[in-house]
């Protein structure tokens, strides 16, 4: 089967079966998706939203996390992956939100990438979440599924990599709601141990499924 034609098939179906797919990080606004998805990388969206809830009474906007340091930070996300790390990124993020943006969380990919603790991805999450631009991040469960399901080729062996395969054949309007499709369906059927094939509803186009489960 082509590639563009997976690509038809897997867009068609959740387009009909998942049509307004959402992030499952809680947040009220722009500013605590930021922090929400800083704190996310290389943990759970369930454990950094049972972390978030006190830290955003506590820090409720930018200028009040500026006011901060790492060592208080720390007491809130202890129980996150690298809190150390992150405490000190979320201070630094604010600082620089405060004095060079007044505040405000940056639209572009490019000055949202300068702010301590928000890489490519983080910044593709914001863009595509809070101002609807089609940006694709990639994390691990899109970089397992694009290429179980053959959406990508083999030889995409970076994030960067996996995002520009996805672009070219995902029409714009629709690349927001992919990068949900694609992490939610690695988070909970195609898994990155013992994928659940028999109740996947992809796998008549599935290359992983051809080619392990049928053969």
């Amino acid at each position: 089967m082509q590639r563009k034609e997976r690509f038809r098939l897997l867009l068609d179906y959740f387009t009909i079966n998942f049509p307004e797919p959402v992030t499952e990080l809680h947040y009220g606004n722009p500013y605590e998706l930021l922090v929400s998805v800083i704190l996310s990388a290389q943990c759970t969206d369930k454990r950094v939203n049972i972390v978030t809830p006190p830290l955003f009474e506590r820090f409720p906007d930018p200028e009040a996390l500026a006011l901060s340091n790492p060592k208080e930070i720390f007491t809130y996300i202890r129980s996150i992956s690298y809190p150390n790390n992150k405490s000190k990124h979320l201070v630094g993020m604010a600082r620089m939100l405060v004095e060079e943006y007044d505040s405000e969380i940056p639209a572009s990919i490019e000055e949202l990438q300068k702010l301590p603790g928000v890489g490519r991805k983080t910044a593709n999450v914001i863009a595509s979440v809070i101002f609807n631009q089609p940006a694709m991040a990639v994390d691990t469960h899109v970089f397992r599924v694009s290429h179980r399901i053959g959406l990508v080729p083999s030889t995409a062996t970076t994030p960067l990599a996996v995002e520009k395969g996805l672009m070219k054949y995902i029409p714009t309007n629709l690349v927001p709601k992919a990068h949900h499709w694609l992490i939610l369906h690695g988070r909970y059927i195609c898994i990155a141990r013992n994928p659940k094939c028999p109740e996947c509803n992809l796998k008549s186009f599935c290359a992983y499924y051809e080619k392990r489960i049928v053969a």
